[in-house]
C-alpha cells in the first residue's frame, strides 16, 4: 500500500499484455475470452492472473465492468467521464451514451428517500440493427 492508503499496482509483463489487448478492443469481453485472445497472441498469462489484473484495473477505474444476469462480468476500456451503455444481446456491440434524464431521475429518487453520495450504473440491452436485420 502507498502512504495514502491506496493500493499500488505494479506494472508487469502480464498487466501490460492485458492492457494492450484491452486497448485494441471495442466491445465488452469476459476474462475467459480475453485469456483466449492472449493465448492466441502467444502471451503467457494465466487465467487467474487475467482475473486478478482485470479486478485491479476495474478497482482503479481503468475499466468499465458490465454484469450480466447470470453474474458473469465483462470488461472494456471506456472513455473518461460518466456514461451509460447500450448493449446488443446478440453480438455484444456496445455504444456509450449519455443519460441526462437518468442522472436527474437518480438524484430525485435518492433525495426523496434521504440518500446521499449516490452513484449508479445503467446498461440498456437490446438488439442492434445489424443483428435485427
Amino acid at each position: 500500500m502507498s502512504p495514502e492508503g491506496s493500493v499500488v499496482t505494479r506494472t508487469t509483463r502480464q498487466r501490460t499484455a492485458i492492457a494492450e489487448l484491452l486497448d485494441s478492443l471495442e466491445d465488452f469481453h469476459s476474462a475467459q475470452e480475453l485469456h483466449g485472445m492472449l493465448l492466441a497472441r502467444r502471451s503467457r498469462v494465466g487465467l487467474s492472473t487475467v482475473y486478478r489484473t482485470l479486478q485491479a484495473m476495474a478497482d482503479a477505474a481503468e475499466l468499465d465492468v458490465l454484469r450480466l444476469d447470470d453474474g458473469q462480468a465483462l470488461y472494456r476500456r471506456c472513455s473518461t467521464g460518466h456514461h451509460h451503455h447500450l448493449v446488443c444481446r446478440e453480438c455484444g456491440r456496445t455504444v456509450e451514451v449519455e443519460g441526462p434524464a437518468a442522472e436527474t431521475w437518480a438524484a430525485r429518487v435518492a433525495q426523496a428517500h434521504g440518500f446521499i453520495d449516490v452513484t449508479h450504473q445503467l446498461e440498456v440491452f437490446g438488439t442492434c440493427p445489424d443483428c435485427a436485420g
